[in-house]
């Protein structure tokens, strides 16, 4: 089954409530399915910023992408996530994530851990709130009777976790890099290996999962070179041909970048993809262009 498209927005600048309300009533007035935040220091609060985001709009989901799970304790989580899911209606989608930016958790004061006591942590976490909110008894409730899940994954064991527990199995289409709190991009193939490999663990699911796509750059034009040079700057080496081939870079004139969205979710299954806020007007187009060959 062919999955619909979807879109979402990552919204990363804090703002004053105005111009945050604006800022959400514009990613609803593009056709953004989805209102996400993102769970880094030096940018907006998550579930503060969703609530206000709901009461600004009517349409669109909201959701988390990707929390980090190491600044969560499973119980004060569950709170949250029930708060905010009654006070937007029922709109909430939660996405989490292990963390990978060192210095945050050092800032925070909170323990960095090595990758698998950090996803030993994302697991307690998503094993506890399925617990509570599976209880019937835990207060407050959330207003959906299941708070859909994403999983942010790439690795082996993030993958396994993500195809037992979520309902929406997230790419980021990039490895951690060399340097701390960097990621280096995936190219085709080796995106198809992880993939693959996901589909492999999640092959007795009763429902399949939504396949989600981060999208690093977007730049809708007939000279995208100039748009990839600082992806090119930091990866010596790399031609733009190969920048271009990327998953994760939709750069090029109209009708290749929609052409390129589409041939992605033939191949991987993409039916989801997430933008970032810079992107968010550049991406408009592509949406507008993709929805009118779907209706």
């Amino acid at each position: 089954m062919v999955r619909p498209f979807r879109f979402g927005v990552n919204l990363l600048t804090p703002a004053p409530a105005a111009e945050w309300r604006a800022t959400c009533r514009r990613a609803e007035e593009l056709g953004y399915d989805v209102i996400l935040v993102p769970d880094h220091l030096g940018m907006p609060a998550p579930f503060p910023a969703l609530v206000a985001a709901a009461q600004a709009t009517q349409r669109p989901r909201l959701g988390t992408f990707v929390l980090n799970s190491g600044f969560w304790n499973p119980a004060l989580l569950a709170r949250e996530v029930a708060t905010t899911d009654a006070l937007t209606g029922g709109r909430l989608e939660l996405g989490l994530g292990t963390g990978y930016v060192r210095a945050e958790h050092e800032a925070a004061g909170l323990p960095y851990g090595s990758p698998r006591e950090r996803v030993d942590h994302l697991e307690r976490t998503v094993t506890e709130l399925e617990r509570l909110f599976g209880s019937g008894d835990h207060a407050p409730r959330p207003a959906q009777a299941r708070v859909p899940v994403l999983i942010g994954a790439n690795g082996d064991r993030m993958l396994r976790l993500t195809a037992e527990h979520a309902d929406i199995a997230a790419f980021t289409g990039a490895r951690p890099g060399k340097s701390a709190g960097t990621l280096d991009p995936l190219d085709a193939e080796e995106l198809d290996e992880r993939v693959a490999r996901y589909r492999a663990l999640a092959a007795d699911r009763a429902e399949p999962a939504e396949l989600n796509l981060l999208i690093q750059l977007v730049a809708v034009t007939d000279d995208p070179e100039p748009a990839l040079e600082p992806l090119l700057a930091g990866r010596p080496g790399m031609t733009v041909e190969q920048a271009l081939a990327l998953p994760i870079v939709l750069a090029g004139p109209l009708d290749d970048v929609v052409a390129k969205v589409r041939a992605q979710r033939e191949r991987f299954g993409f039916s989801y993809l997430t933008v970032l806020e810079p992107f968010m007007e550049a991406f408009a187009p592509v949406m507008e262009r993709l929805r009118d060959e779907s209706a």
